[in-house]
């Protein structure tokens, strides 16, 4: 039997909904989540002695499929899973490869708003302090933690900048976000005084003529040389276990609490979605009431 769009297997799909996605620039990191969701879909339906192909598939067993996901995993990744599904077959649907998305009428698993992980004010003195110092880590060290915590950018946006992204006034960053979407992240007068001795200490570096920003001592950092940097000054501060996107929860979690302007906050994350900000609202919201309510006592009666 000659085989039609609609009989062909989810797998069969994928490798033509891959190069799509590479087409609109999403990142290799987003590629993969929509391929696991892919993989574990199939996997599932043949575990339970369901049809993988694309036009049979059924409401059903998109909810049988989330629903088992629901039973071992967090809710998270049940709707992370769900959300790349609901990609991959809209993209079906418009390639008219199926006459009907089996996402139809589905619902998302609903997830709780979980405040994330911020550092308290306290917290970042002391981080501040334990960077200190005269020498070549120090200062690199200094200005890598404050570019962090001044921009909110993500831990490969960091890694990936080059010396040619500081404007020559040390005001702005120049960042190339998700889907090489480029945008400016200014920074504040003592983070620029941070990169103005890290870039004078650099110079001394084997290293100097790479066009990367942020060097090591024997090149260009990786995203796990930045990991490891943040968690030694971490420890040093004992502060414990911190990554590096602490930082960006920190830098939404204090703009929400000041109410800054939220679509100013989209822009200088590089957010499309207004969904994270009611995770940070939320954040923000608790500590706004906590804070009232040690003000007003209302049970020291």
């Amino acid at each position: 039997m000659a085989t039609t769009p609609e009989t062909e297997s989810l797998l069969d799909c994928w490798p033509r909904f891959a190069l799509s996605l590479k087409s609109e620039h999403r990142s290799p990191k987003t590629v993969t989540t929509y391929h696991e969701a892919v993989k574990q879909f199939s996997t599932w339906l043949e575990e339970n002695g369901r049809s993988t192909a694309v036009g049979e598939l059924k409401r059903a067993d998109i909810e049988g499929f989330i629903s088992a996901i629901l039973a071992k995993s967090k809710p998270a990744t049940a709707a992370s899973r769900y959300r790349s599904l609901h990609r991959f077959f809209a993209w079906l649907l418009d390639e008219e490869e199926i006459a009907a998305s089996p996402m139809l009428k589905t619902h998302p698993p609903k997830v709780e708003l979980d405040p994330p992980p911020v550092l308290t004010e306290a917290q970042l003195v002391r981080l501040l302090r334990a960077c200190e110092g005269p020498r070549f880590l120090d200062r690199r060290d200094m200005a890598l933690v404050r570019t962090l915590l001044d921009t909110g950018c993500r831990l490969g946006e960091v890694v990936n900048m080059a010396v040619t992204d500081i404007d020559k006034d040390y005001g702005v960053l120049h960042v190339v976000g998700k889907g090489r979407r480029p945008r400016a992240a200014p920074i504040g007068p003592k983070t620029g005084i941070a990169i103005s001795r890290y870039l004078k200490a650099r110079r001394t570096n084997p290293r100097a003529d790479s066009p990367r920003l942020w060097l090591g001592q024997k090149g260009p950092m990786t995203n796990s040389g930045v990991f490891l940097a943040v968690q030694h000054r971490g420890e040093l501060a004992g502060l414990g276990h911190i990554h590096p996107h602490q930082f960006r929860h920190t830098f939404a979690h204090r703009w929400q609490l000041n109410e800054g302007n939220e679509t100013d906050l989209m822009m200088l994350l590089g957010w499309r979605s207004r969904g994270m900000l009611n995770r940070y609202a939320a954040s923000a919201g608790a500590e706004r009431a906590a804070e009232s309510h040690r003000k007003m006592a209302l049970g020291d009666l």
